[in-house]
């Protein structure tokens, strides 16, 4: 009886805990959703006629981000203005192009929204200005069904993607949203990350925006690496940084046990959908042995790389010469962060040249790690490689 009073207590206590913790929440959404309702009372009674004749503003405390839309109809922009305010963002409206671009001059916005369709200067006309002015900003274009194709076109003078009038208050969000999901994780990828040299007293630092490198390992060209066992074996894997900046791959191909192979001839091979990645061996010698671990859990290679990670061993056959022209230890660093600033220029470089489907509206997060795929083989991967298949082994999931 005692113990069935104490688990009844229990369960309440947890219960009450749980009731406390939800009702909270929603006071503290409430809170959020009234202050951005008073901002949005207070934008539009404001007048901005010293920036822009037809601005209004509306500012909220901590954005998600600040967006500019342009369109020749108030009713369009009091949507705008209404939806996205409540929704986090700090919101500018403007009637004209020649009023966004000057307002784009001085102001910073992460995005841009522009009807396609207005008098004197025209959507796609705002969009190659503003790229011009500013490329560090996302545009949008607002476009009705008759104009999707000119929408579609305008994505090839920096446009990321269409919103179709009439939209309702939940596609409105979820675009936004969409787009800002998009561009965090485009930042994400071009900001560049620190080096660290892991040493038994430093450890690995698990923040996605650092690229450890262990002191006893030697690095090669195309970021394997090769740890050298007492047995005097080569434990080989891939380095932090293909993880960091490209992600875990969606399969690999992995060599034979007993396969012989030499340096620089395919030993492993990365799948991501229809994309194949090839690395070549940084040993000559025999595969003594596979982590067929990896058959099972491909993330071991990114959670924990140098260890669990690992992809084989071979037993070289000449060890000396075929370590010579790797990176090892401090000598490392310097390496690594011209290696991070080459891809980080191909990668922008992808992200640029390479639009979106025409059947797509925009680039989507997993577009970005598909850029970054290219960008990785393009900077470090072989010339040699060309399109492959798994070297010797089964594709494991």
């Amino acid at each position: 009886m005692v113990i069935l009073l104490v688990v009844l207590t229990v369960i309440i206590i947890a219960v009450v805990d749980v009731v406390v913790r939800l009702t909270l929440k929603r006071m503290e959404e409430g809170k959020i959703l009234k202050e951005r309702q008073r901002a949005l009372d207070l934008g539009l009674r404001l007048e901005f006629a010293e920036e822009a004749k037809s601005l209004k503003r509306v500012e909220v405390p901590a954005p998600k981000a600040r967006i500019l839309a342009v369109d020749d109809e108030p009713v369009i922009l009091d949507s705008f203005r209404k939806i996205l305010v409540l929704a986090g963002f700090s919101v500018d409206t403007v009637e004209t192009g020649q009023e966004a671009l000057s307002l784009v001059r001085k102001s910073d916005y992460q995005f841009v929204f522009t009807d396609l369709k207005m008098p004197g200067m025209d959507g796609l006309e705002v969009t190659k200005a503003v790229k011009h002015l500013r490329p560090d900003i996302d545009i949008a274009i607002i476009t009705g069904y008759a104009t999707i194709e000119s929408a579609v076109s305008g994505m090839k003078y920096g446009a990321v993607d269409y919103v179709e009038k009439p939209f309702t208050e939940d596609e409105l969000i979820e675009f936004a949203n969409r787009l800002l999901i998009r561009r965090q994780d485009r930042v994400a990828r071009l900001t560049a990350p620190e080096i660290h040299l892991v040493t038994p007293s430093s450890g690995i630092l698990s923040s996605a925006r650092v690229i450890n490198v262990p002191g006893g390992v030697y690095i090669s060209g195309e970021h394997t690496w090769v740890s050298v066992q007492m047995t005097g074996e080569g434990l080989i894997g891939l380095d932090d940084l293909f993880y960091k900046t490209v992600g875990t791959p969606t399969s690999i191909g992995l060599p034979k046990e007993g396969q012989q192979v030499r340096k620089g001839q395919a030993l492993f091979v990365l799948q991501r959908g229809e994309r194949s990645l090839p690395f070549h061996s940084p040993l000559s010698g025999r595969v003594s042995k596979v982590n067929h671990e990896l058959e099972f859990n491909l993330d071991l290679m990114r959670v924990r790389p140098y260890e669990q990670g690992w992809i084989c061993m071979i037993e070289p056959s000449n060890l000396t010469a075929d370590l010579s022209d790797m990176k090892l230890g401090a000598d490392a660093v310097a390496w690594y962060q011209a290696q991070v600033e080459s891809f980080r220029r191909k990668l922008a470089e992808e992200m640029a040249v390479n639009p979106p489907p025409e059947k797509a509206h925009a680039a989507t997060a997993e577009q970005n790690a598909e850029a970054a795929w290219q960008a990785f083989a393009s900077c470090f991967i072989a010339p040699q490689a060309g399109p492959a298949s798994a070297p010797a082994g089964d594709t494991a999931h």
